[in-house]
């Protein structure tokens, strides 16, 4: 039997000179999994019905409400790991309505994130201390591949009235409530991009080898890949965070409300990159 492509094998081992169609082995039953399958890149597991997209995917139509405020400079040093430095004392949550996701269909995610930039190289972004999903695909994907810290949860994001309403709960408990005026003023991503650019978005990845031993312990960067916003409004907000041991937003504490965004994008995960190793580097 040989392998032609990623997840592609010959219908029919028995086929004279192997001359058999290729077929793919993720969307009907194949005869055996082979070590060249598994050593292919965007492998997972279970491997005949893989939960992790590999790259590229592309989420069409996503509705976001994008929270701004201001927290303790201490509060959010105390969130990033070494040697990421902070790099502003703003927090974005963005909550996110994911209405057509390839692979993982509609859901909703949640992504709290803060300022930071790293010292060695000078790039900055947003690094990621909190992240909570409906869907146990997208958060699979999220903690294997990018290293983020997703957990499920559920998040929401509906209008009601005059106003977006947006929840993130965890435990039963509403961690965080974010209300935001309805289309108010019209405004331009690159605003939103003002406080920090979000669109990197940096990661800790933390993996372990079965015996305990660390196997990645990596600084991860991705940008999104083929933003379109078609449309973009900002406006007065509100934050409300409560106290959750699982989902602990509540230590980057609201002092200063700014303003939020409502956003309507297409977007595409491509592969990121690593940008510090500490099993190699210290």
């Amino acid at each position: 039997m040989t392998t032609n492509g990623p997840g592609k094998r010959d219908a029919d081992a028995g086929a004279p000179d192997g001359a058999a169609d290729p077929v793919d082995w993720r969307n009907q039953a194949a005869s055996r999994l082979t070590i060249d399958d598994i050593l292919k890149p965007g492998f997972s597991t279970p491997w005949d019905a893989p939960p992790a997209p590999p790259f590229p995917f592309t989420f069409r139509n996503v509705e976001v409400m994008t929270l701004a405020w201001r927290t303790d400079q201490d509060a959010v040093a105390r969130v990033l790991p070494p040697p990421l430095e902070a790099a502003s004392d703003v927090v974005l949550a963005h909550i996110y309505k994911m209405n057509d996701t390839e692979w993982l269909g509609p859901y909703y995610e949640s992504n709290v994130m803060v300022a930071c930039r790293l010292p060695a190289t000078g790039e900055a972004g947003g690094f990621s201390p909190y992240l909570f999903l409906s869907s146990d695909g997208g958060v699979i994907q999220g903690r294997e591949v990018h290293g983020q810290p997703k957990k499920l949860g559920t998040p929401h994001l509906e209008v009601r009235g005059d106003a977006w309403v947006g929840t993130v709960s965890r435990n039963g408990i509403d961690v965080l409530t974010g209300t935001m005026a309805y289309k108010q003023q019209p405004a331009e991503i690159a605003r939103l991009s003002g406080y920090f650019d979000f669109a990197l978005n940096i990661n800790l990845k933390a993996i372990d080898h079965i015996d305990g031993r660390p196997a990645i312990r990596q600084l991860t960067a991705r940008r999104l890949g083929a933003l379109t916003v078609h449309e973009c409004w900002s406006g007065p907000c509100t934050v409300e965070l409560r106290p959750n041991v699982q989902a602990p937003i509540y230590r980057l504490p609201v002092r200063d409300m700014l303003e939020g965004f409502w956003w309507r994008a297409d977007f595409t995960l491509v592969p990121g990159r690593i940008l510090h190793d500490y099993l190699t580097v210290r």
